[in-house]
């Protein structure tokens, strides 16, 4: 979000307030050229590579978001069939799409390899499983666990000794022993360490041991990297330098490539940082109530909509798009749920009123796919900003959408 000289904030010179206005409060809108921006920064830093771009969706389903990863020559990465279904809907085929699931029944897995997607075998129940199933006839990608722990939080770490992802590199002996029992045709390794690392050291650790782990596979296509970028939250937050990062990665790729006998393709899963930046939370402040102890800000949403600061405890930057000139004060952000939905503590904010306008950054990944009923309130609309005009891309819900699926009306 920018400010116009006027020093007032706008997307796409589009106020939150005319959007607000438009489509209603709470109100989801996503900048579409953000996302452009994101898939070309991952592109360029890893122009030296056969690089492909999976796009983690779980982040983000929209349709019209899918649609714009497609233009972008984006590919995806589901972990669900629904996902799945709504990459097809998009219009990806599904030898564009990989499932990576975790611990789901085995039918889900046949459901999508019979579809034609990759499948990412995550445990060796599951490997053993696929070889009786098919033994050389389809291909797959096996997901490591390097046993590295790295990520802005304990929750959002995937690669660590105890996490429940992948398969123990520790257990690479038995991985090939059932590999070469089925003779399972194995193209890509991966793994994922986790979200919001900032720093190269954790990601060429974890390439160094999937590079040595690669060398005992001999159809391999892919070396999947996962994603975990990290993303800037608040002003001047550090960021993963994508320059430096794509540099060494890619210079240790191409060394594996060569001792390996053969060009691979390198793949990226990115989620949050692909649409995290380019999102907003919309809301319009119902009461501002001055306590003894703190000044509490509420407003016409909760944890329902963005659960991400009560389950992670992480940060949103929040903008008073209504007064940004007037004079600081602290305040609690809160929602609407009948929990505590604590959005922000002790936060400064330009003086706020009644119906001023709060827009909450980062936004774009895990805000609305991780949204409730919870209180029997319904979900936000959500609009793409493109090329400075707005279109609703999903309307609110109403009270007949909650109902749809209960019987004895």
């Amino acid at each position: 979000m920018q400010r116009n000289e006027s020093n007032q904030y706008h997307i796409q010179g589009l106020s939150p307030e005319k959007l607000v206005q438009e489509f209603e409060s709470p109100l989801y809108v996503y900048d579409a050229g953000t996302i452009r921006q994101k898939v070309g920064e991952l592109q360029s830093a890893f122009q030296a590579v056969d690089l492909k771009i999976k796009y983690a969706c779980k982040a983000n389903t929209n349709l019209s978001i899918l649609r714009l990863m497609r233009e972008l020559g984006v590919e995806l990465d589901v972990v669900s069939p629904g996902e799945m279904q709504m990459g097809v809907l998009a219009g990806y085929t599904t030898s564009q799409i990989t499932f990576t699931p975790s611990g789901v029944p085995f039918s889900e897995v046949k459901q999508a390899v019979d579809a034609g997607a990759i499948v990412n075998l995550d445990s060796l129940p599951l490997l053993e499983w696929f070889g009786q199933t098919y033994g050389a006839t389809k291909p797959c990608m096996i997901r490591i666990k390097p046993n590295v722990a790295a990520g802005g939080n304990e929750k959002i770490m995937t690669a660590h000794a105890d996490s429940k992802f992948g398969i123990s590199v520790l257990l690479l002996d038995s991985i090939l022993d059932i590999v070469n029992r089925y003779d399972i045709k194995v193209i890509g390794l991966h793994q994922h360490t986790g979200s919001d690392i900032k720093d190269a050291a954790p990601f060429l650790k974890v390439a160094d041991i999937l590079f040595d782990a690669a060398k005992h596979f001999k159809d391999l296509q892919i070396i999947d990297l996962g994603g975990g970028f990290k993303v800037s939250y608040k002003p001047g937050d550090g960021i993963t330098d994508m320059k430096l990062l794509g540099s060494k990665i890619s210079e240790r790729f191409q060394k594996f490539c060569q001792a390996y006998g053969k060009p691979l393709q390198l793949w990226f899963e990115p989620g949050k940082f692909l649409v995290s930046e380019s999102g907003y939370l919309l809301t319009t402040v119902t009461v501002v109530k001055e306590d003894p102890a703190r000044n509490f800000v509420h407003i016409d949403s909760g944890l329902n909509h963005l659960i991400r600061p009560m389950m992670y405890g992480s940060y949103h930057h929040i903008l008073n798009t209504s007064n940004p000139s007037g004079p600081e004060k602290h305040y609690n952000v809160v929602g609407y749920i009948c929990e505590t939905d604590t959005f922000a503590s002790d936060r400064v904010l330009p003086e706020v009123r009644q119906n001023d306008i709060l827009a909450f950054m980062n936004a774009g990944a895990y805000g609305i796919t991780m949204s409730s009923n919870y209180n029997a309130r319904f979900r936000p609309a959500e609009v793409l900003v493109d090329h400075g005009q707005a279109s609703l891309i999903k309307r609110r819900e109403t009270l007949e959408d909650l109902l749809r699926t209960q019987m004895g009306l």
